[in-house]
């Protein structure tokens, strides 16, 4: 294995474990501050190993921290992103998958005007969706609710899983659709017994790519939401924000890593497949 082992791969190898280091450097100052007393993080510094472990911060932020005037902790607001972002991934996901299906393998007049009204919505940025997005609600009667961000993370990630199911669907072969059209499968027929089923990959994109964005999002959390309806990134702000004596960098550590907690689970189990279902169909045939 030595003889491998040549100047370059060396400096290689040590270049990238000082990238990992320097990547990983936070999430660790995060993990060991959180478990660290008041008084070990004064007489410490960022890097030292917690003298003694403690999970009274995880407990405080979970339960009792102050997000406010509200002293209730990160809880209820991690099960309104909870709440908020599984509908709202789900239905995107679908609708992109049969508007992607339909601009990809149904041409009709005006499909290539929509596809590239679509993509011109990729591009468009959060803020100059607010005050319409904010009068559709009100006039909807769901401002402030957890069923208005829902609507608006679906409106606005529809142009995204639409334009990767459209790329997707357009790498597979004509004939393969042909072919059920000629046996008599319908629209959805096809949709169902036959797209859907080798579509797996692009599924994942989706979903990684939507779940990551819903849940991390602060703007349309802190404008379309009010009080219990708030989603936890908006909570994580007001705590770090509120102070009511001494500062407790502990559970402002752990309420943080809550807040990361389930992104980071969506990367570590589905990751692998982020980059596969990108890559998938790349090559026509």
């Amino acid at each position: 294995m030595a003889k491998h082992l040549t100047p370059g791969r060396i400096v290689l190898y040590a270049a990238l474990v000082l990238m990992a280091i320097y990547y990983l450097l936070p999430l660790y100052v995060m993990l060991s501050t959180s478990v660290k007393t008041l008084d070990d993080i004064r007489g410490g510094n960022l890097i030292a190993l917690p003298q003694s472990i403690t999970f009274d911060a995880w407990s405080k932020a979970w339960s009792s921290a102050c997000t406010g005037v509200e002293c209730g902790g990160m809880k209820g607001f991690f099960w309104n992103s909870v709440k908020m972002a599984v509908p709202s991934v789900l239905i995107s996901t679908l609708i992109g998958a049969v508007n992607g299906y339909v601009v990809s393998m149904w041409r009709f007049r005006g499909s290539d005007v929509l596809f590239t009204l679509l993509l011109v919505g990729c591009f468009i940025p959060f803020q100059v969706v607010l005050l319409p997005m904010a009068r559709l609600l009100g006039e909807l009667g769901i401002a402030n609710t957890t069923s208005g961000l829902v609507l608006v993370h679906v409106i606005y990630g529809l142009a995204f899983t639409t334009l990767f199911f459209r790329n997707f669907f357009v790498t597979i072969p004509d004939e393969l659709v042909k072919a059920a059209r000629i046996d008599g499968a319908g629209f959805w027929t096809i949709f169902f017994r036959i797209l859907l089923p080798i579509s797996g990959p692009i599924f994942m994109v989706c979903v990684i790519w939507q779940f990551t964005q819903i849940w991390n999002d602060f703007l349309f959390g802190v404008v379309f939401a009010a009080g219990e309806a708030q989603p936890i990134t908006v909570a994580l702000n007001n705590l770090v924000n509120t102070s009511t004596g001494v500062k407790e960098y502990n559970v402002d550590m752990a309420a943080a890593i809550i807040a990361a907690l389930p992104t980071l689970f969506v990367y570590m189990v589905a990751g692998r497949y982020f980059v596969r279902g990108l890559t998938a169909g790349a090559v026509k045939g």
